[in-house]
């Protein structure tokens, strides 16, 4: 049986379109994800093509196993996503070593490409490849919210929402494979089924979610503040299988800033739905993304970003340097903030946060959390609380003699903390 690599660059969308993918050609090859060990005969690069540093990332790592496709140490090269989206022509003709590149959604057509026959089976499960306990579990395709600063919708198109029976069927089919935690991802979740339902529909899918039995945690990610739902507050207040836990992009919080942006929301607006929704559910997790450097940025509206960071207190904070992207409407505008200003800039906003965090984290010891046992990794267990998602966020380490099962949940006592790390007993 034939071997076949996938390797995954960027977002979580990203990694289930190569695992639906590696479902598809499962049958019929033996296929690996990221994997750097043995001998491969088809290698298929899933690319990112975000911002500059995850489109570099992908260059290299396409220039890294085209020089063994030319030696012929692999058969076949394929690359695909959201690099080969934005720029196949220039691929095509700088990397001839490749031998098929694909656009962002044509996966299907990479497995009819490589099985050389039409794909009418689309029921195969993915092959999940995080560890068995967790899945990420994509809701809709596409965004409609064109963000001056982002490629998104012009790589991917526009916000098209999955029907919510076959949302559910792959759900119940991940639950039958063991896992535990479902992370719900889409460029904009919050959007889900104004296009086929003509309204909000995410509470009533995670409600529905939330039914399946073995699934424990429901996470949901990538919620845009723009006309959040109420009623799913209510919901995460109520149903103890939705994690307490928002994963809201706000990107900055001055207004001239924000309507550059075209995020069509203002600070005050902000600040009021944050107060929403810590009201409605206290022990709420909020995690944020913000952008530094943006055109135009002066040292004043950079202060107003600090001011709102360190009042705000966000439980989890992700921070990037602002990178001009083709095509999008912020391109025309003049890159004026150098690059070393957004690097001061993001260094002095990560160690506000990483302040807030150590602070936010201390006041966690002596408390009980329930913590999903991840991995085994040298003397500890490494685990997650409900407020934590996988790779970016905190983690619980607890000493490795004590008992615990990694997919498993565990009770856990919080001994001590630093500015990402709690440390835990068993209880």
């Amino acid at each position: 049986m034939l071997k076949v690599n996938i390797i995954t660059l960027g977002c979580s969308k990203n990694l289930v379109d190569s695992e639906q993918l590696a479902g598809w050609l499962g049958k019929d090859y033996k296929v690996c994800f990221d994997s750097e060990k043995g001998h491969f005969d088809i290698v298929i690069i899933n690319t990112c093509g975000f911002i500059k540093d995850a489109k570099e990332e992908s260059i290299d790592e396409v220039l890294r196993y085209a020089e063994k496709r030319k030696k012929g140490k692999i058969k076949l090269l394929i690359v695909f996503g959201c690099l080969v989206q934005r720029y196949k022509d220039e691929l095509s003709k700088e990397i001839p070593e490749v031998d098929e590149f694909f656009g962002a959604n044509d996966f299907k057509l990479i497995a009819e490409y490589i099985l050389k026959n039409n794909l009418s089976d689309f029921t195969t499960e993915r092959k999940i490849s995080t560890p068995s306990h967790y899945a990420y579990l994509k809701i809709s395709e596409g965004c409609d919210k064109f963000c001056s600063f982002c490629a998104i919708p012009y790589i991917r198109g526009r916000h098209v929402s999955e029907p919510k029976e076959k949302i559910i069927s792959q759900a119940e089919a991940l639950a039958k494979q063991g896992v535990k935690e479902l992370i719900v991802v889409a460029q904009d979740t919050i959007n889900y089924g104004t296009d086929l339902y003509g309204r909000h529909c995410i509470t009533d899918l995670l409600r529905e979610i939330a039914k399946i039995e073995g699934i424990e945690w429901i996470r949901l990610q990538y919620s845009y503040p723009n006309d959040f739902p109420e009623d799913l507050l209510d919901l995460m207040s109520k149903e103890p299988k939705i994690c307490k836990y928002i994963d809201m992009p706000l990107q900055h919080i001055d207004n001239a800033i924000l309507s550059s942006m075209n995020r069509h929301i203002t600070s005050e607006e902000i600040y009021s739905l944050i107060e929403k929704i810590r009201a409605k559910v206290p022990d709420i997790c909020l995690r944020t993304t913000l952008i530094v450097g943006y055109p135009g940025e002066s040292e004043q509206q950079f202060e107003a970003l600090e001011d709102f960071v360190s009042k705000v207190r966000f439980d989890r904070m992700g921070a990037f340097t602002y990178s001009p992207e083709e095509g999008t409407a912020a391109y025309q505008l003049p890159d004026d903030v150098s690059e070393e200003t957004k690097q001061e800039r993001l260094d002095r906003l990560t160690q506000i946060q990483q302040s807030v965090s150590l602070s936010l984290n201390q006041a966690k010891v002596g408390k009980v959390f329930k913590v999903l046992i991840d991995r085994k990794e040298g003397d500890f267990f490494v685990g997650r609380t409900e407020f934590d998602s996988p790779e970016v966020d905190n983690e619980v380490l607890i000493p490795a003699e004590q008992r615990a099962e990694v997919g498993k949940f565990v009770l856990a006592k919080i001994t001590a903390a630093e500015e990402f790390d709690l440390y835990a007993d068993i209880v």
